[in-house]
């Protein structure tokens, strides 16, 4: 955070986000995965100012979101995390960051699922059926019969010798 604050950038989100311009490309995404976890839990300033970068040099059509989360577990908590991550309305001042707006808005929808759908050529009526796959049955039936947590274990069992 010190280095954004004296300078108004964070050395490789910075350079990553300043390619578009510099060399007249369209091509360049940024992913958030590890870094969103590190910075929304350590520095949500930084946190922040990550995501304003990105979104000013790449644009909110450009940012992909990562799950590959090894070192920090399941995502559940990273995904509530920008779900209600806001840039400060001073940084949006300073810096010239846009709003990130509600956690179902424009860019918060792109970045988790709109921009790798257009990527990955997934219409609409095919994420509609996906919808509806053996998973989704699975979650429903569970759902249907009460959603309530099971200590049934599976698994291999031996007679006493």
């Amino acid at each position: 955070m010190a280095e954004f604050d004296a300078t108004a950038r964070s050395s490789w989100t910075s350079d990553l986000a300043e390619i578009p311009e510099k060399y007249g490309v369209t091509n360049v995404y940024g992913d958030l995965g590890q870094i969103f976890a590190w910075t929304a839990v350590a520095e949500p300033r930084l946190a922040a100012a990550l995501m304003g970068t990105l979104i000013k040099g790449l644009g909110p059509d450009r940012i992909l979101w990562g799950t590959d989360a090894v070192w920090t577990g399941a995502p559940q908590w990273q995904i509530e995390g920008l779900r209600r991550l806001e840039i400060p309305e001073d940084m949006q001042r300073k810096y010239g960051f846009k709003p990130l707006g509600p956690a179902a808005g424009p860019i918060k929808t792109a970045i988790f699922s709109g921009n790798s759908a257009r990527l990955y050529g997934i219409s609409e009526q095919h994420a509609e059926l996906m919808r509806h796959d053996g998973l989704a049955t699975m979650k429903a039936d569970y759902l249907a019969s009460g959603g309530a947590r099971s200590n049934l274990r599976w698994g291999y069992v031996t007679k006493p010798a």
